[in-house]
């Protein structure tokens, strides 16, 4: 029965009657119930909805986060002269040298074009690994340098049929001899 707690045993250490028939339900006779009293929260009153609903949901835009925009934290193992290992882009695996940051965040790095091929570039510093070796880069100026040297410049040009769209080529815009000196 529930009031025999621990019960007869039948050898030492095996007792005669399993777990839940050793419990003692008598010790929930004297407990209290105690229901809390219910807090009525006032109704606010609610401004009163529309009969009908717009068909389709009026999309609206995003706001602009353009005037927030910081400047990406530079990675601390990345120095002026470091030594970097391009990732990704048609460059991926050179090794090129970090010049300096740029307004953007993006990272100016060159290879030097005459050594390895890679010209002045913008890299973002995601696909970049840093390397302990370091280049000196005293003599080299790179403080007219900015995002809008590295813009295509756009043509305006005049709008065409279907059939003269596929039929034009493009022609290859020469690289500013200006361009060529940095």
């Amino acid at each position: 029965f529930p009031c025999e707690t621990m019960g007869k045993q039948l050898t030492r250490g095996v007792n005669a009657k399993g777990r839940s028939a050793t419990k003692s339900y008598a010790r929930f006779k004297f407990s209290k119930k105690v229901n809390p009293k219910k807090v009525v929260e006032e109704k606010k009153e609610s401004t009163k909805q529309p009969k009908w609903y717009a068909a389709d949901d009026v999309a609206r835009p995003f706001k602009s986060r353009k005037s927030h925009h910081r400047i990406t934290k530079l990675r601390s193992t990345i120095t002026p002269g470091t030594v970097l290992i391009l990732l990704a882009g048609r460059f991926k695996g050179k090794r090129v040298v970090f010049l300096k940051q740029l307004e953007s965040g993006l990272l100016l790095v060159s290879g030097p074009l005459k050594i390895n091929g890679v010209p002045l570039r913008r890299v973002d510093q995601t696909y970049v690994i840093a390397t302990s070796t370091k280049v000196d880069v005293a003599g080299v100026d790179v403080s007219a340098l900015k995002d809008t040297d590295f813009a295509k410049k756009r043509v305006a040009g005049a709008k065409k049929s279907d059939g003269e769209f596929f039929k034009t080529e493009t022609q290859k815009t020469p690289l500013p001899q200006e361009r060529k000196d940095l």
